[in-house]
C-alpha cells in the first residue's frame, strides 16, 4: 500500500501497489483499509497496478463512494488500465467514479460536482 497526503484539505491518493487484481477477496481488504480514510477525508483511488476487476471489485468501489458521499467528501478513480476503465464503462461507473468528473481548485483538493443519480 501506498498513501499520500499534503494537506487536510488535499486528497488522500491510495495506492495499492501490491493489488494486481480487484476481485472476490483482495477487494475486501481495500474495504478494510480505504473505508476508514473516505470516512476521514477526501480519496482518490490509484488503480494502476489493477489489471482485472470483477463484481466484487465494482461492488467494493460503490461501497467506498457511497461511505464518502455520506460521509461528506469524495471518493474517486484514477489511472485504471484500459481494462478496468472498460469495465467501470460497461456498467455505468466510469461517469461517477473516473477523475473526469471531479474539478480540482488551486489548494484545496477536489470538489465532487455530481450526484451519484
Amino acid at each position: 500500500m501506498n498513501t499520500t497526503t499534503s494537506t487536510a484539505m488535499d486528497p488522500v491518493v491510495y495506492a495499492p501497489e501490491q493489488m494486481t487484481e480487484l476481485v472476490r477477496g483482495p477487494s475486501e481488504g481495500l474495504l478494510q483499509q480505504v473505508t476508514p480514510l473516505v470516512r476521514r477525508q477526501n480519496v482518490t483511488l490509484d488503480l494502476k497496478s489493477v489489471e482485472r476487476i470483477d463484481a466484487a471489485g465494482i461492488a467494493a468501489l460503490i461501497s467506498l463512494y457511497g461511505v464518502a458521499q455520506d460521509a461528506g467528501h469524495c471518493f474517486i478513480v484514477v489511472n485504471p488500465s484500459p481494462r478496468v476503465a472498460g469495465m467501470l464503462t460497461l456498467v455505468g461507473l466510469d461517469r461517477i467514479l473516473l477523475s473526469q468528473n471531479v474539478a480540482y481548485w488551486p489548494h484545496s483538493g477536489p470538489l465532487c460536482e455530481r450526484p451519484a443519480a
